[in-house]
């Protein structure tokens, strides 16, 4: 089955938004009209900010009130030194022309900038890599992050709600939801604070037309899993989840055992036929030899049929933004077409 499409012409038109936007907006211009309130209902990921948040102001003017997940913040001018410091925002950030001064990392992660992101913005290589690290992710350290100067603080209410007051007391800070199943109001959510709610509505509209494409040439006839293995745990994701919604939008069905309404459930080893589907795709994070070497793996039929495609697990499962879903929607194309 041939349902590949040409991906490049996207990206290169994505690079060339990029650069003409490495600089703060200057002109004003009309923010982009939220699509009917009806039309998010039958989306699992909302396409819109939720009523009443963002900013009114139009693109580029400053300052600017925006009404978030912490509260109303107001915004004096556009900003320059962006701190980062929940999952996925670094993601969203690059895709809007924006490296921040720092971010925080993950207990267990040693660089803060992601393999795949590193992969897709070799041009910003030596601003990735003087980021400052502001501490870990469930716990930033307020001292560094007052040392950088940062102009906007953003963070997903999720993880570091707590630490709101004292945040605001340092600079702006704008807190979006969190979890991945959210990552497309939030990428509009912190556009609205840069000022670049346009740039972020047509990264997405594009994607929206790329992801139903997809799914028109694929005819919905093959299913597709997400399982994921960190350590001895095993997980299957539902639909509303961050690949469960991309798979939404290109209308691809799932196997019956992952249509459920939470975004995963865990499952034992002697229940990994719940991981089977047209095309599984797993992440795996650190190594899961006893699990992926064991007789019950090797005996779901995607694995042994060899319709089982291992991902990044940085982008698949981990990192919810615009850079990461482009490369689900890729995988996904890649693999269907085979």
């Amino acid at each position: 089955m041939q349902v590949r499409l040409t991906f490049l012409p996207v990206l290169l038109s994505i690079a060339v938004v990029l650069a003409a936007c490495g600089a703060p907006a200057a002109a004003p211009s009309t923010p982009p009209t939220p699509a009917p309130a009806t039309g998010d209902q039958q989306w699992v990921a909302p396409r819109t900010v939720p009523a009443g948040m963002g900013s009114p102001a139009p693109d580029g003017v400053f300052p600017r009130t925006v009404t978030h997940f912490g509260g109303v913040t107001e915004i004096p001018a556009a900003p320059l030194r962006v701190v980062v410091l929940s999952t996925g925002q670094l993601d969203g950030l690059l895709a809007l022309g924006v490296t921040p001064v720092g971010t925080t990392i993950a207990a267990d992660v040693v660089t803060p900038t992601p393999r795949y992101l590193s992969e897709a913005f070799p041009d910003r290589a030596d601003a990735l890599a003087t980021m400052t690290v502001l501490g870990l992710r469930d716990s930033p350290n307020l001292e560094a992050i007052a040392r950088v100067d940062p102009d906007l603080i953003l963070g997903n209410k999720a993880g570091v709600e707590e630490f709101y007051p004292a945040l605001s007391a340092i600079a702006p800070t704008v807190l979006t939801q969190g979890t991945g199943v959210n990552w497309k109001q939030d990428f509009l959510l912190v556009a609205h604070a840069l000022g670049r709610a346009q740039q972020a509505q047509q990264i997405l509209d594009t994607f929206a037309t790329d992801a139903a494409a997809l799914g028109d040439r694929a005819g919905g006839a093959t299913t597709v899993s997400f399982l994921r293995i960190t350590g001895d745990r095993i997980r299957v994701y539902g639909v509303p989840s961050f690949t469960g919604s991309i798979a939404q939008d290109a209308g691809l069905p799932r196997p019956p055992a992952q249509t459920f309404t939470s975004t995963s459930q865990d499952i034992s080893t002697e229940e990994l036929a719940k991981g089977d589907g047209g095309r599984l795709f797993y992440g795996v994070q650190g190594d899961a030899p006893e699990i992926m070497g064991s007789e019950l793996w090797k005996r779901i039929p995607a694995v042994a049929e060899g319709r089982a495609v291992r991902v990044d697990d940085d982008a698949w499962y981990l990192n919810a933004g615009p850079i990461a879903a482009r490369l689900v929607l890729r995988g996904m194309e890649d693999a269907l077409a085979r």
